[in-house]
C-alpha cells in the first residue's frame, strides 16, 4: 500500500512538471497559430486557426536574414568549440605537462566568473580591434567555453592512458593520437557539448543586442526585440517569431538527441 502512495505521488509530481514544462509550448503554439482577430477578442477566442500571424511576421521583419545570421554564429562556434574544447581537454587528460593541475584549476575558476563581469572589457577589446558590428564580435568570445573542455576532459579521463602509450610506442604523435583515439571516442559527449552550445548561441540575446546595431547584422532573437517594439506587444506576432525561432532547436536536439543520451550512458556507467 506504502509503496502505491509513493508511486501515485511520483506520478503526480512527473504530471505537474509536465504542465509546467509543457504548457507553455503548447499555449504558445496555440496563440501562434490563432487569428489575430480572435486574439484581439475578450476573451480571447482560441480555437480559430489561422496563419496570418506568421504572414505579418515574414512581412513585419527581416527574418529570413536574422535567421541566417542566428544559423551562421550558432553553427560556427559549436564547431569552434568542438575543436578547441577537444584539443584543450585532451591536453589535460593525456599530457603529461608540469603545472596541469594548476591551470585547470585556473580554467575551473573562470567559470565561476559571471559574463556580465567581462562584458564591459570584451566589448572595449572589440571596439578596439574594429569588431563591433559584425557577427564576429559575437562570434570570437564564444570559440571556447571552460565548461566545455571541464566536461570533455572529465569524459576523456575515462579512456584508457595505455591506449595512447601503446600508440606512442608504435610511433604515433600526440596529433594522431588525438585524431584517431581520443577524438572518435569522445564523440558522444562532443555532440552533448555541441547540442547545448548550439541552443545557447541562437537563444543568445544581451551580447548581440550590445554588439549588433545594424539590422543586417541582427540575430533572430535581437531582430524578434525589435519588432515586438515596432508592433505593441502583439501576442500571437510574438508566439509566431518564438515558434519559428524554436524550429531549428527542436530539429538540432532530435537529430544529435541519440548521441547525447548515449554519452550521458556511457558517463553514467563509467
Amino acid at each position: 500500500m506504502n509503496r502505491h502512495i509513493a508511486n501515485q505521488i511520483s506520478l503526480f509530481f512527473l504530471a505537474v512538471g509536465l504542465i509546467l514544462t509543457g504548457g507553455p509550448l503548447v499555449w504558445m503554439l496555440i496563440t501562434a497559430f490563432t487569428s489575430p482577430d480572435a486574439l484581439a477578442a475578450t476573451p480571447p477566442r482560441y480555437g480559430e486557426w489561422s496563419l496570418e500571424n506568421f504572414k505579418v511576421l515574414l512581412a513585419a521583419g527581416n527574418i529570413a536574414r536574422w535567421s541566417i545570421n542566428s544559423f551562421v554564429v550558432s553553427a560556427a562556434v559549436t564547431i569552434a568549440q568542438t575543436i578547441f574544447n577537444a584539443l584543450a581537454a585532451f591536453g589535460f587528460a593525456a599530457g603529461r605537462f608540469k603545472g596541469r593541475e594548476a591551470v585547470f584549476m585556473v580554467l575551473l575558476a573562470a567559470m565561476m566568473v559571471p559574463g556580465q563581469i567581462v562584458m564591459l572589457p570584451l566589448f572595449l577589446f572589440m571596439a578596439k580591434w574594429g569588431m563591433i558590428d559584425s557577427l564576429w564580435s559575437v562570434i570570437l568570445p564564444a570559440i571556447a567555453s571552460p565548461f566545455g573542455v571541464y566536461m570533455v576532459r572529465q569524459y576523456m579521463d575515462s579512456i584508457p592512458i595505455q591506449m595512447s602509450e601503446a600508440a606512442q610506442i608504435d610511433g604515433a604523435s600526440h596529433y594522431q593520437v588525438f585524431r584517431h583515439i581520443y577524438f572518435p571516442l569522445s564523440m558522444p559527449i562532443l555532440a552533448t557539448s555541441g547540442i547545448f552550445t548550439f541552443i545557447t548561441q541562437w537563444n543568445a540575446f544581451l551580447w548581440p543586442l550590445i554588439t549588433l546595431n545594424s539590422e543586417r547584422y541582427y540575430t533572430l532573437t535581437v531582430g524578434l526585440s525589435t519588432l515586438q517594439d515596432q508592433q505593441m506587444m502583439d501576442f500571437g506576432l510574438l508566439m509566431a517569431g518564438a515558434t519559428l525561432a524554436a524550429v531549428p532547436m527542436v530539429a538540432v536536439f532530435m537529430f544529435f538527441s541519440r548521441y547525447m543520451l548515449e554519452g550521458m550512458r556511457k558517463g553514467a556507467i563509467q
